[in-house]
């Protein structure tokens, strides 16, 4: 699941090179072909050695975030009914619709087309 979500960002964003993908030390995010990927598409993985406290940061504050937005109010049946919970809970509300303080509170969309912008008209 994990190298098919990968894939499908990449092929979307069309990331530049040297982009941070960042994961935890889950075995899902640790094996050979998730990391190979990351690599062959000139990335940059966060995972650090095992006990870096920072280096996973950002993506246990992202989890936390949706467990208390989406996973805690909602109950899934099945896997496939949680993997679209999941799915629609990042693309549709947590990049196109929630506002994130750390980027003047807009969505990572408005954000990133903002950038885009200003980039151009530079």
């Amino acid at each position: 699941m994990v190298n098919s979500a990968l894939g499908m960002a990449i092929d979307a964003r069309r990331p530049p090179e040297g982009t941070t993908v960042h994961s935890d030390h889950g075995s899902q995010f640790t094996v050979w072909t998730f990391r190979q990927r990351i690599r062959k598409s000139g990335l940059a993985g966060s995972l650090g050695t095992i006990g870096d406290a920072f280096d996973n940061a950002v993506v246990e504050s992202f989890w936390a975030r949706m467990q208390t937005e989406l996973l805690n109010r909602r109950r899934g049946r099945t896997r496939v009914d949680r993997a679209t919970e999941i799915f629609d809970g990042i693309e549709v509300f947590y990049h196109r619709i929630r506002r994130h303080s750390s980027i003047g509170m807009q969505s990572p969309i408005n954000f990133e087309k903002l950038q885009q912008q200003l980039t151009t008209a530079a």
